[in-house]
């Protein structure tokens, strides 16, 4: 016989998962996709969790990691804070390590101590620190097509460009050509190319217009709204694969050229969504390789969200 209004015994220890929080930081952060993608992803995993953006910039940081609490989950980090985090952390996975950029933190649990000591009721959580930027774009160009590329053409060498290093390496790459505004700021990517075993050269932008240019992949990871003065040759934008991490504004100018040329290149929609897939296994299990449980439909729900978000398929393709 059962009485009204008591707990059913056999539910008393069922409850709602905590609501855990990460968020994206950065400076400026107002335009980003990423609480779009997320969101979707959490809906379809069926988790309590909420992701936002933060405005954080260039030594603000300590203080916002320091007034963290424990729902806490994770953190994705843009500019300028993907080196700055690095003292917080406790470990770095292998790609973060390699390039210096850290664009994921995940927040472990709090350490368990024996008996009754109170004091690791407040001992710090490790921080795990991660680069998920190389997955990214490795997977956005095999997505378009292209798995291995024997010289890469590497346009910018700003903080992307470790991880575009990276790639190249990852692709199979024997040689990168760094095309840089200012040639000097390319020197630790030519000692990161040397470990990877590439061979790495460096050159001004005039570079750009050399007329014997060949390559099998041109990345840019220079600023979207760059304008530059010089200009790759036709024949290398027609028949080469241009991949242009930025994506607002879209087509950047030299989306545009590469158009111009009846050339193809995609923008980083695609590397942020597959980057985005890889922090959400980073975030659930604390590993990047661990697939997501029916990952194949979690990765269509967050491409409807970029679709939503601004009117275009995500890494849509401009061409000539």
């Amino acid at each position: 016989m059962s009485t009204p209004n008591m707990v059913d015994p056999t539910q008393a220890s069922v409850s709602t998962p905590p609501r855990r929080r990460l968020a994206v930081l950065g400076s400026p952060i107002a335009h980003s996709l990423s609480p779009a993608l997320h969101a979707a992803a959490y809906r379809v995993l069926g988790l309590n969790w909420e992701y936002t953006a933060v405005q954080i910039g260039e030594g603000e940081l300590d203080g916002f990691v320091d007034g963290l609490t424990p729902e806490w989950l994770g953190l994705s980090l843009t500019m300028p804070l993907k080196h700055e985090i690095q003292p917080r952390l406790d470990t770095l996975d292998r790609v973060a390590t390699l390039t210096g950029a850290v664009n994921t933190v995940r927040f472990g649990d709090a350490p368990v101590g024996e008996g009754d000591d109170s004091t690791t009721e407040t001992a710090p959580r490790p921080f795990f620190g991660y680069n998920t930027d190389v997955a990214g774009l490795v997977r956005a160009l095999a997505e378009a097509g292209m798995d291995r590329a024997n010289h890469v053409t590497l346009l910018g060498a700003g903080a992307t460009a470790a991880s575009a290093v990276v790639t190249a390496a990852e692709l199979g790459a024997e040689t990168v050509q760094i095309i840089a505004r200012t040639p000097g700021r390319a020197d630790p990517l030519l000692d990161l190319g040397r470990k990877l075993g590439l061979v790495v050269a460096v050159a001004g932008l005039p570079a750009m217009a050399a007329a014997d240019r060949v390559s099998d992949l041109v990345i840019s990871t220079m600023p979207g709204d760059a304008a530059l003065q010089y200009e790759f040759p036709a024949a290398l934008r027609a028949n080469t694969l241009l991949f242009d991490v930025g994506y607002a504004p879209w087509p950047t100018a030299l989306a545009r050229s590469w158009a111009a040329a009846g050339g193809r290149a995609l923008s980083g929609r695609t590397m942020l969504l597959h980057q985005a897939v890889v922090q959400i296994r980073i975030f659930l299990a604390n590993d990047p390789f661990l697939p997501l449980p029916d990952e194949e439909a979690v990765l269509e729900a967050m491409r409807a969200a970029l679709d939503a978000a601004d009117g275009t398929a995500p890494g849509r393709a401009v061409e000539g």
